[in-house]
């Protein structure tokens, strides 16, 4: 039922984008700034849909920001933009540039790598929860089931909320969910 489910969606998304791309004009949807365009191949998913007019979605939020930059370009190398395109709710916790920076030296480089891509895929599922959690439903100690299926851990202490370590910055509300940004990259536990 599930896999019927999931075939469904992707081939109503596969015909909207088709659809949407074969204006009346004869041109293919473009959006400039968009992460469709800094992309090498052209997108076909949902990221490439433009909807000026309603909420920003978790990556075009993220596309929007300076200091996501380097979030940005992991998820287009781990071929996961399109995934946070999607309806969700997802939470997602977005390090910055600067906590992408403080990975060891080569770190980044190393994963970007087309044979690394499983492994940055992982790093980035252990950032996304499915469901929208905004910061008044964190409790100290509570843990959470990533998408990539290890658990994160939480502490509350005076209204300030730590994820394994990493601290919450702000959120942000989105169309499809919130992100919380965070000042250090989880790493999942090695096996």
């Amino acid at each position: 039922m599930k896999k019927s489910y999931t075939l469904i969606i992707i081939s109503l998304l596969a015909i909207s984008q088709f659809l949407y791309s074969c204006k009346s004009d004869g041109t293919t949807g473009s959006n400039a700034g968009s992460v469709a365009e800094s992309t090498a191949a052209p997108s076909v998913g949902q990221s490439a849909v433009i909807d000026d007019a309603s909420q920003k979605d978790i990556v075009k939020v993220a596309v929007s920001s300076a200091d996501h930059t380097t979030m940005i370009a992991a998820l287009q190398a781990a071929e996961y933009v399109d995934v946070l395109s999607n309806a969700g709710p997802f939470t997602v916790f977005a390090p910055t540039n600067d906590a992408f920076n403080k990975l060891p030296k080569g770190t980044l480089e190393e994963l970007v790598k087309p044979e690394k891509k499983a492994d940055l895929r992982n790093i980035l599922e252990y950032h996304v929860y499915v469901g929208k959690l905004d910061q008044s439903f964190f409790k100290d100690g509570q843990k959470l089931g990533m998408v990539n299926g290890d658990k994160i851990t939480l502490e509350v202490t005076n209204n300030k909320v730590m994820v394994n370590g990493a601290g919450i910055i702000s959120s942000i509300p989105c169309s499809n969910g919130i992100i919380h940004i965070i000042d250090a990259v989880l790493l999942p536990q090695a096996e």
